[in-house]
């Protein structure tokens, strides 16, 4: 019989929000201007998951990537991209409906991204219904990044949940790895940014087609 989690955590881009574009076109304008090469929207899903200065590492050219260049685009970016981290982006087809019916049945939710904490607040204060989460959190100096699951935890712990108790939904290896390490049930969004060979390998317990296939996973 199918274990039912009375609770949930939901990273951000790829789960619930497709905000590629968004992170495209701010990236590329950087590059754009410092001269390099840009890149299509399309390759950014597999620069995206470890946090902004991942990603312009990522992008810089490795000749190019020296501490200088790589705080200066980080600067720009984090400027660029928190002016215009809405412009395109949009909740995936049935996300909506989704946190309604789990707020419905008195679901815990809440989020954990690696995007910059005050970027991802403005993110899911634009899209999402804040109201039916506990917390919501980005990067930050608090807590390492995921895959660390020392933010994972700490939400658990607001959250007043058993670790063993909540539904981790992520479209990444990291999220994979940060659900395994905290305890959670690791679930693999197919309709993210990576692949469910990425996901399965490492460690998704279930990989889920559609948002509304998670609710097989809940409590009623």
């Amino acid at each position: 019989m199918r274990k039912k989690y009375s609770a949930a955590i939901f990273d951000l881009d790829g789960t619930l929000v497709n905000s590629l574009a968004d992170i495209a076109d701010s990236m590329n304008r950087i590059l754009e201007s410092e001269g390099f090469q840009t890149y299509d929207t399309d390759d950014y899903r597999f620069f995206v998951g470890n946090g902004i200065r991942r990603l312009v590492e990522n992008c810089i050219p490795k000749e190019k990537r020296n501490a200088e260049t790589v705080e200066r685009c980080l600067a720009l970016m984090i400027e660029d991209y928190g002016a215009n981290c809405v412009n395109k982006s949009s909740l995936y087809e049935g996300i909506s409906e989704l946190l309604a019916e789990l707020a419905a049945r008195g679901t815990k939710m809440s989020v954990l991204s690696n995007k910059a904490e005050a970027i991802t607040a403005k993110v899911c204060r634009r899209l999402l219904p804040v109201e039916s989460f506990v917390e919501i959190r980005g990067a930050s100096e608090q807590f390492p990044r995921k895959p660390s699951p020392e933010a994972a935890l700490f939400i658990a712990s607001r959250m007043e949940v058993e670790p063993s108790e909540i539904f981790y939904l992520g479209d990444t290896s990291v999220d994979m790895h940060t659900a395994r390490a905290a305890g959670f049930f690791p679930a693999g969004a197919l309709w993210g940014f990576r692949s469910a060979g990425e996901l399965l390998e490492a460690g998704a317990e279930v990989l889920i087609k559609t948002p509304s296939d998670c609710l097989n996973y809940f409590t009623t």
